[in-house]
């Protein structure tokens, strides 16, 4: 049983994060910001996915001011992301952004800062200070000669200073890198330090497989060890895998539990089923679905289910048949070719009872 560390609880619009709340799950849009109709068709995509908290780039006016046109047709609370122009992160407010992602000491004079915390206090927006190994202040990388864990946890005690010297204190933190060591060393640091939400990930970690076995790696890693209230899987790939790859990592740890859990054996000389194309119509065919569930996926009609005694259901065959079965026992005799169809008819019967 993890036992995950303590940390401030704020909300962002409706989700909570941190103390005692689930690890949320975020991602990124991909679309232009300004392309209000490709944006929310994405985001209710990601909905659909599981996704809880988005962030939205804001390199302009125009993208800030689409905000509240896409806020008004999609139920996630929405994060506005903004380097350098406080400008952006005011109108960002103005229209009814959920959360701001700036690091307050890029945005220039004290005054402009002051403008930003203020307006973000009175409308109990949260600001989430993204250090990240690419972006450290010249000044720390003098310091340190290269990015560490220490320097980017130095950057965001700076940050966070800066706002807590204006008594603003709904702060979530993220420091980031693309290596996954330094990326775990400058969280565990900063969790030793400070008890502010922490938004976990690998920044830039390249397409699949690479980037997922990264993510899957770092965030894993943290979140083992109680470190970790959102998360974000950053891959070069549609922003639906990010999602998907993310309640895998969740659903490994015992964290959340959402939709189908597969259990397929590797095959092997042994199996006369084609389990790898088995395996993946099942899960297309089941991923839709919120519901956790245990499928397993065999390919040995004798050992298959007590291999898999405890998934919810399960397929095994032999050659030219297999059976059907649930916890362990046996409820189906059929043909190789009915056995997906055979195994989601059984699923279907047993959520329609439960219903």
């Amino acid at each position: 049983m993890i036992e995950r560390r303590r940390t401030r609880k704020i909300f962002v619009g409706r989700v909570p994060v941190g103390g005692d709340s689930p690890v949320a799950v975020q991602s990124m849009t991909k679309t232009d910001t300004c392309d209000v109709r490709a944006t929310v068709r994405q985001i209710r995509g990601l909905e659909r996915a599981g996704c809880e908290i988005i962030r939205l780039a804001v390199p302009g006016q125009e993208a800030a001011r689409a905000i509240g046109s896409i806020k008004g047709r999609v139920r996630i609370p929405v994060i506005a992301d903004i380097h350098f122009d406080w400008r952006l992160a005011l109108e960002s407010i103005r229209q009814g952004v959920d959360g701001l992602r700036i690091n307050p000491g890029n945005i220039g004079a004290k005054w402009k800062v002051k403008e930003v915390v203020s307006a973000a206090a009175e409308h109990g927006v949260p600001i989430r200070i993204g250090v990240n190994s690419g972006s450290l202040e010249k000044d720390i990388l003098r310091k340190y000669g290269h990015p560490v864990p220490e320097a980017l946890v130095e950057s965001a005690a700076r940050h966070i200073s800066i706002l807590e010297d204006l008594g603003f204190t709904l702060i979530k933190v993220s420091l980031k890198g693309s290596d996954v060591p330094l990326t775990v060393d400058a969280y565990r640091a900063f969790s030793e330090r400070f008890d502010y939400p922490l938004h976990v990930g690998i920044t830039e970690a390249g397409p699949p497989p690479v980037g997922i076995v990264k993510s899957a790696a770092g965030i894993g890693i943290l979140l083992n060890e109680g470190i970790g209230d959102t998360i974000r899987v950053s891959l070069t790939a549609p922003p639906r895998l990010e999602v998907e790859v993310a309640y895998e990592i969740l659903n490994s740890l015992g964290l959340r539990q959402r939709g189908v859990n597969i259990i397929s054996c590797p095959t092997c000389g042994r199996c006369n089923l084609d389990i790898i194309r088995i395996a993946k119509r099942v899960h297309k065919t089941l991923k839709e679905r919120p519901t956790p569930i245990t499928v397993a996926v065999m390919g040995c009609v004798v050992n298959g289910p007590g291999e898999a005694r405890e998934a919810d259901f399960g397929i095994a065959g032999g050659r030219g048949e297999g059976i059907v079965f649930r916890k362990g026992r046996i409820i189906r005799r059929v043909k190789e070719e009915d056995l997906v169809e055979a195994l989601i008819e059984a699923v279907e019967e047993e959520q329609d009872w439960k219903q």
